[in-house]
């Protein structure tokens, strides 16, 4: 028989087709005298080894050895029956994930169950055995499972029945009268029902951590859509701007060449014309030279003398003396159109500054200063939008939010996302800085101001500022990081600081620096956001 043939066929099926002698499906069936078929190699090694010339089906005995002939008409439905089989065989066939059947062979078919005795699992034809005979039925079958040797006691060599609670592992059921003799063992039924419960709060996590990322990957998503947003409204900005750049660079050197050629254009003609009336003259001394040597030459003595008078002299003509070409000077055209560039240049980059301002100023949002988080020096308006440094010292309560060593205050609004714009008069502070801060920083001990503690801050006490400074606008874009402050009288930028990791709500920080008996008493006053014309 085809080894293929023992994966998955029914024996009833088969028995038409079996050979007698090896008890498998035909292999070039051949046919005795009485009848009766067997393998062509089958009946020639039992004639061969000196068996009697009989028929090993009905034992008819022959005088001589049989002329065996081929029954092509069964080995026809045996193909047939073969192929068949082995169509069969293969959609029987186990698929990657499943569990093979370990008697089969060539094809291997699903198993329909595994023996925790054997340690094999079986297809449904090669499972008949452990239901039908005696010494089988009583092994234990279960679902098909792989890798069955941990399924068994590797100590006793039985089934894995038991759940060590004090070890935490499967035992067999002798384990707990030799190896866990005081431990706690219970049934895998029982000990499952707690892991069970285990896992189901596991699986809870699992999503939750599952939800949180999704949630991350959306947050991501909606950060790259803000981010190409803003770079096709910035690339969009910047060719406009640059192609109005590029046009007047061009007008300008366009007027450039205009003037210098220009200036030559009037040379030329000049010169033009002066070498027509040089030429006029020329024309007309060499008419009379030609009319003196004819003269001149003249054989005729009345005739020279009649016309003698009349071309003794030179002819009138044009003093040339003090006439010339006045050459054009081209020194200092081109420094004078760079500067004309450049004037056009500071326009438009002032009007690039204002229409920045502008947009920033759009997220304008109201802001009061946080009486209880003022250091005990700090003065506030009743309407708390000012705020000065006083040479006395105020007994505050020392809440969780008060400033104790800085002369800061917070703003009592907080932000956690978005852009938000706010703007401060600090004319006449001579120490004042001004920002943002996380709600978390160090409010009672000596503050170590800088990104790393939570501050992001600008202002004369960082370092020299112009003395003209009067208002100063503070941008926050939370989800990108940036932080960003504006002379807002002339529209520039002073200074941005991108890359921010904020990580906690954000409130507006302000500093007033010391009062110095009197001399840095200026308030730093937080004004409405007028939008720049």
């Amino acid at each position: 028989m085809s080894s293929d043939m023992s994966a998955g066929s029914s024996p009833t099926s088969e028995d038409p087709y079996l050979c007698s002698i090896c008890l498998t499906v035909f292999t070039d069936p051949v046919s005795t005298p009485c009848g009766h078929n067997f393998c062509q190699t089958c009946i020639t090694l039992h004639w061969d080894r000196g068996h009697p010339y009989k028929c090993p089906t009905c034992n008819e005995d022959f005088t001589t050895r049989p002329q065996l002939r081929v029954n092509t008409l069964l080995r026809g439905m045996v193909d047939e029956f073969k192929h068949e089989a082995e169509q069969k065989a293969k959609l029987q066939a186990a698929r990657p994930g499943e569990v093979p059947c370990d008697v089969c062979t060539g094809t291997r078919v699903k198993a329909q169950k595994s023996c925790l005795m054997c340690l094999l699992s079986y297809c449904e034809t090669h499972l008949e055995p452990h239901l039908t005979k005696r010494g089988l039925t009583r092994h234990q079958l279960v679902d098909p499972v792989e890798n069955l040797e941990d399924r068994v006691c590797q100590t006793h060599n039985k089934p894995l029945e038991l759940f060590c609670r004090t070890d935490q592992t499967c035992v067999c059921s002798l384990c707990p009268d030799l190896d866990h003799k005081t431990h706690e063992c219970v049934p895998l039924m029982e000990a499952c029902e707690g892991k069970k419960a285990e896992l189901e709060k596991t699986e809870v996590e699992v999503q939750q951590m599952i939800q949180s990322r999704r949630l991350k990957i959306e947050e991501i998503k909606k950060s790259v859509k803000i981010s190409k947003d803003d770079a096709d409204r910035r690339k969009a900005e910047g060719v406009h701007v640059f192609t109005r750049l590029k046009e007047t660079v061009e007008m300008g050197l366009k007027k450039l060449i205009k003037e210098i050629e220009d200036k030559h254009k009037t040379t030329e003609n000049k010169a033009e014309d002066l070498i027509k009336d040089l030429e006029q003259e020329i024309s007309e001394l060499m008419k009379r030279s030609s009319e003196v040597k004819q003269l001149s030459s003249s054989k005729d003595h009345l005739l020279l003398l009649q016309g003698f008078n009349s071309l003794k002299d030179c002819p009138l003509t044009r003093n040339w003396t003090n006439e010339w070409v006045l050459l054009p000077s081209y020194e200092g055209a081109v420094l004078k159109a760079v500067k004309q560039l450049k004037k056009k240049l500071e326009r438009m980059m002032k009007l690039q500054q204002e229409a920045e301002l502008k947009w920033v100023q759009q997220f304008a949002v109201d802001v009061t200063l946080d009486s209880n988080a003022a250091h005990p020096n700090l003065v506030l308006s009743a309407d708390r939008k000012q705020v000065y440094c006083s040479d006395v010292r105020k007994r505050l309560p020392n809440n969780r939010k008060r400033f104790l060593k800085c002369l800061c205050v917070l703003g009592k609004e907080s932000f956690s996302s978005g852009r938000f714009y706010f703007e401060v008069q600090v004319k006449g502070n001579t120490m004042w800085d001004l920002g943002v801060a996380r709600r978390s920083i160090n409010r009672k001990g000596a503050v170590l101001v800088n990104s790393y503690y939570g501050f992001w801050i600008f202002g004369a006490a960082r370092g020299s500022l112009a003395p003209a400074l009067e208002k100063v606008g503070v941008f926050v874009d939370y989800e990108k990081g940036v932080v960003s402050f504006y002379d807002v009288k002339s529209a520039a930028l002073l200074k941005s600081t991108t890359c921010c990791f904020f990580s906690d709500q954000l409130h507006p920080l302000f500093y007033t620096g010391p009062n110095r008996n009197g001399t840095n008493s200026a308030p730093m006053v937080i004004c409405p956001v007028v939008l720049s014309a």
